[in-house]
């Protein structure tokens, strides 16, 4: 592979700023970060960032589709569709998102999902987060309830053998939940409450068993009271839970988001899309799970009942909204975009541009608008 050099970069990773500077790039890595005014080696491809800044590749832990298409399309060319469509909002790993379905069409869009794995031409996409079906139906939300079942680790663990899961959101009230979250901790898959009706004491049980996510935070939820603080209080109180932020200013509305990056360490919080395929399309309908969405001023409702229904955020638009609501530095955010979730997950070398890192860069504008995206130290989408 060639060596490639990127240059007049303001270089932003978690807690440390670069201005002016530059990164080599070699084997799919980074092999050296420049000072302003250093020396610059010599590459067979040079990039020259024109002041643009430089930010580990945006890390997609949660998002069902893009651009018309769903993973639960249950199809590959969807599958690869989305993945190309996320490299322009930034995202350079992504877990393919499933929804409520029946088992035997769960299986199939995992073998869907392993196609794309064995030959990641975009995004890359190192396992699936599994929404479903193991939830709550009185929180079924834009989930279709007619699948909805209880927890069930032999349906999981058959889909995970095709496709590993990353990621199982579930409800962990249900019958069996926590028998579930015991045996996905033992190989390897995180569980994160979702859909749920759940109690401050469950989750407490359900951290005892090895559960550390929250699913779509504040969004399908038992909310904070004061009688019960129910699963938003818990994960405003748990130092030790992960929780994934909507940050579209619907799910989570702008007062929530900077309530939540007042209280919470920043190492806790996971910037998600949870787009679907009503993301990039504007105003129109479409498809989710079986269930007919209508599409309004970039906010995708159910046609029938009106429940949000995923939502049709780009990531590098959440990130806007977050630093203009917040004020809080790139080099604190940054830690929300890509490094939190690959610390989460377990995945070394994610996360920081510095030297042994995969080389998974995103190229912006002062507007946050993506210029380009390199994965492995390929340029895959330049604007």
């Amino acid at each position: 592979m060639k060596k490639t050099l990127i240059k007049n970069a303001r270089i932003v990773s978690p807690d440390q700023e670069i201005g002016n500077g530059a990164l080599l790039l070699e084997n799919g890595r980074i092999a050296a970060v420049f000072e302003a005014g250093a020396a610059l080696p010599e590459a067979e491809v040079v990039i020259d960032a024109g002041g643009r800044t430089a930010m580990p590749g945006f890390f997609d832990i949660h998002c069902h589709g893009a651009d018309g298409h769903d993973v639960c399309d249950n199809t590959l060319e969807a599958v690869r569709h989305i993945a190309k469509k996320k490299l322009q909002e930034g995202v350079t790993t992504w877990l393919p998102t499933t929804l409520t379905q029946p088992q035997d069409k769960l299986e199939e869009i995992a073998g869907k999902i392993a196609e794309y794995m064995a030959n990641p031409e975009f995004t890359r996409a190192p396992g699936v987060h599994v929404e479903g079906p193991f939830i709550n139906k009185e929180k079924a939300g834009a989930q279709n309830p007619e699948y909805v079942r209880l927890p069930n680790f032999a349906e999981l663990k058959a889909f995970h053998d095709i496709a590993p899961a990353l990621i199982v959101s579930l409800a962990p009230e249900m019958p069996g939940a926590l028998e579930v979250i015991r045996e996905a901790r033992a190989i390897g898959i995180t569980s994160s409450a979702a859909h749920t009706s759940a109690t401050a004491a469950h989750l407490r049980d359900a951290k005892a068993a090895g559960l550390t996510h929250l699913t779509h935070f504040g969004n399908a939820m038992t909310p904070l009271h004061h009688r019960e603080i129910g699963a938003v209080g818990t994960g405003l109180m748990d130092d030790s839970i992960k929780i994934e932020l909507i940050c579209d200013t619907v799910h989570l509305a702008p007062d929530m988001l900077k309530l939540i990056f007042k209280l919470v360490p920043i190492d806790r919080i996971l910037m998600i899309t949870d787009s679907m395929a009503a993301s990039w399309i504007g105003n129109g309908e479409c498809m989710l799970g079986g269930l007919e969405v209508v599409v309004e001023n970039d906010v995708a409702r159910l046609k029938h009942g009106g429940a949000l229904a995923g939502s049709a955020l780009l990531y590098n638009v959440g990130l806007r909204n977050v630093a203009e609501l917040t004020g809080l530095p790139l080099t604190e955010i940054v830690k929300t975009t890509s490094w939190n979730q690959a610390q989460s997950l377990g995945l070394e070398g994610f996360g920081k541009l510095e030297s042994g890192f995969h080389a998974d860069i995103v190229l912006l504008d002062s507007d946050f608008n993506i210029w380009k995206t390199l994965v492995g130290g390929e340029e895959r989408f330049s604007a």
